[in-house]
């Protein structure tokens, strides 16, 4: 019916508007962000007096993934390679990186955010001379624990 607001819980969530805050830097533009997942461990058990000739899975300690982000290169825009070269032997500046997937008018639907992140890996762009894409940079950041919300 015409005017009428639509349910918004019968339909899954866009997941092309959304954004990135690392530390203090707030809303930053990313192309892509990959690696948000969590998993436990399993472990298999079985008494010495179980009559099963099969064990018992029981969960583990929990492990995170790396998260990757992508973004287009920018001139004179080494945020990430300065936060990548402060690492040093077991020491880094670690933040909260916090993910944002956003709603048609920009407030937050879903947020993840990963606790004492540090950048293990930068990739550059390839290049190529026959090429007419964007140049992108990969960030790979590792943390100790993801947690979601939803607004």
């Amino acid at each position: 019916m015409a005017g009428e607001a639509q349910d918004q819980s019968i339909w899954p969530l866009p997941k092309f508007h959304f954004s990135v805050d690392i530390g203090d830097q707030k809303n930053l533009a990313f192309q892509e962000v990959s690696g948000l997942d969590t998993e436990t461990q399993i472990i298999e058990y079985r008494a010495g007096n179980s009559k099963d000739f099969s064990t018992v899975k029981m969960p583990g300690i929990k492990k995170v993934g790396n998260v990757t982000l992508k973004k287009g290169i920018f001139v004179k825009d080494n945020k990430f390679w300065d936060w990548y070269s402060q690492i040093s032997m077991n020491t880094i500046k670690r933040v909260p990186v916090v993910i944002k997937l956003l709603d048609e008018k920009g407030n937050p639907t879903m947020v993840w955010t990963l606790q004492n992140a540090w950048p293990t890996k930068i990739t550059g762009t390839d290049l190529k001379a026959d090429g007419n894409e964007v140049a992108v940079e990969t960030l790979e950041i590792a943390h100790e624990g993801l947690t979601i919300a939803n607004s």
